[in-house]
């Protein structure tokens, strides 16, 4: 008897046999990859000051706007893999829910997010790796920064093709170190802030209530929505990345139900590891614009080579070490991710169908590793021509991609189980109501920041003129929506490819049809 709801198809159906290897993964190892490609304690060195410098003491209030979102996509991501486990994620998801066209587009958002963040990881790893061994001219030095970030780039390009099995041990080391260091850095934090065996910094100040309360952003000599907004983008870079789970799904045990659990408990764990960081930071160091002060924009871009060395001391070393193998771990678990989402469009025809090839012994994504890997070198390589204030604009500029895809994703839940909804129950709220608050959101922070990065003064590097036109548009724009809007000719070029034609004419991935990649 029929129930009125949608009949969804097995995930034998929706297996594609892509060949990659199967039931590799466990809860614990997917739960590990998850942590390391959103990389916290580099995320939080990278971002952590350029999130205090826009909201100043609200920045635990930011950590909590950001998450909610976070976790609200989580749901979506949950729901769409229990019944569509496909390594493709958004843009499989998207595309049978919305049509081929727009599944492409949101796979090209996801992509380029993962490709450009490399550089941002590469760099972060090169300079810290130069700290450790206290190199410090190397490490101030444009060319020999960029030689070994394009080095470790190529080596994590090559553990990625290696296979899935390599990639779970190294990252379950990494997370483990990264966790010990961020522990040991906020515990002496508190207790100095406490005047517990150290005598209290001047620079520390007291935990107040009002760094918790989202009105405060709208007092006199409040920042406003500019403020909330800013400081929410910032923060969905910081979260960004759990979603390695789910595109490593196909490989992964039982994976109809363990990605998607594993997903929902790396947004918690993340909540409560920045939660935790922020505080213990922003007591320690302050607000300040001056010294260690994490308002400093001297420090904006590396905020735990300040704060750690006045924390630690000579034991200051356990950050920079954390913060590097953080880079070296997201810098593999981010070609991880892409390299899938290309191969599942390659499998669908919607790239070329090189994209599509595994390789028979090590069973994962040959070509589209390659591709990732080598675009991410050039890209890194192009932006360190730039100059370092570069790197500040790309983590806006890669905050509103994130956005982008992370909300249409939530779209494509609430629309593709619109019958299910109906039903009322548990499937209207997992299925529909929490995905669609978290898309609404997204989209508002998209939005209203892409309309803020059109300032001239918005970012780092300053603005671009046009040509014969005279505008002057905010850096931050150009590369956050000059990247997604180059997807469109692109995608016009590939739909007019003969080979292309079966992908964008819905012939290999339907709306509502069970599908298998074509032979």
């Amino acid at each position: 008897m029929s129930t009125g709801a949608r009949e969804e198809p097995s995930s034998h159906d929706i297996d594609s046999e892509k060949g990659l290897s199967r039931d590799s993964l466990t809860f614990v190892g997917t739960l590990a990859i998850g942590l390391a490609s959103v990389a916290p304690a580099y995320s939080l060195a990278a971002t952590l000051g350029y999130v205090v410098i826009e909201t100043g003491t609200l920045a635990p209030v930011a950590v909590i706007l950001g998450f909610i979102p976070m976790l609200l996509t989580a749901f979506a991501y949950r729901e769409l893999n229990r019944v569509i486990p496909d390594c493709g994620t958004t843009f499989t998801w998207v595309t049978k829910a919305f049509g081929p066209r727009t599944g492409w587009f949101s796979g090209w958002v996801l992509a380029m997010a993962g490709i450009i963040v490399l550089a941002n990881l590469a760099q972060i790893a090169a300079q810290y790796s130069y700290d450790l061994i206290g190199a410090d001219d190397l490490a101030d030095d444009t060319f020999w920064v960029t030689v070994l970030g394009v080095a470790f780039i190529a080596t994590m390009t090559w553990v990625s093709y290696r296979g899935i099995e390599i990639a779970n041990w190294l990252q379950n080391v990494l997370v483990a170190i990264q966790y010990l260091a961020l522990g040991i850095l906020v515990v002496v934090a508190f207790a100095a802030v406490l005047g517990i065996g150290a005598d209290k910094p001047d620079t520390a100040i007291d935990i107040s209530a009002s760094w918790f309360n989202p009105m405060e952003f709208f007092k006199d000599g409040g920042t406003g929505w500019a403020g909330i907004t800013e400081g929410m983008i910032l923060m969905i870079f910081i979260y960004w990345g759990w979603d390695t789970i789910l595109s490593l799904n196909e490989e992964t045990k039982d994976k109809e139900k363990t990605p998607g659990r594993a997903a929902v408990a790396a947004t918690l764990i993340l909540l409560a590891t920045y939660l935790l960081t922020t505080l213990a930071a922003v007591s320690y160091a302050g607000v300040g614009t001056t010294g260690i002060g994490l308002g400093n924009e001297e420090n904006a871009d590396d905020v735990f080579s300040v704060v750690g060395e006045s924390v630690l001391g000579s034991w200051s070393w356990i950050v920079i070490l954390a913060v590097l193998v953080s880079a070296v771990a997201s810098t593999q678990t981010t070609i991880l991710p892409a390299a899938r989402g290309t191969l599942a469009m390659g499998v669908y025809r919607a790239l070329l169908s090189q994209f599509a090839k595994v390789h028979p012994r090590f069973l994962t994504p040959s070509v589209s590793t390659f591709v990732i890997g080598g675009v991410a070198i050039a890209i890194y390589v192009g932006l360190s021509l730039l100059g370092e204030n570069v790197y500040g604009d790309v983590l806006l500029a890669i905050g509103l991609m994130i956005a982008f895809y992370y909300g249409i994703t939530g779209y494509a839940c609430a629309w593709y189980f619109r019958d299910d909804i109906r039903r009322g129950g548990r499937d209207l709220w997992v299925k529909g109501v929490l995905p669609l608050l978290g898309a609404l959101l997204l989209t508002f922070a998209f939005f209203k920041s892409a309309y803020d990065m059109l300032a001239t003064d918005y970012g780092y590097v300053g603005y671009w003129t046009v040509p014969g036109l005279g505008w002057e548009i905010g850096s931050v724009f150009l590369f956050g929506m000059g990247t997604i809007l180059l997807g469109l000719p692109i995608m016009f070029l590939l739909s007019r490819r003969a080979e292309q034609q079966p992908f964008f004419h819905g012939e290999t991935l339907h709306h509502d049809t069970p599908v298998k990649a074509p032979e």
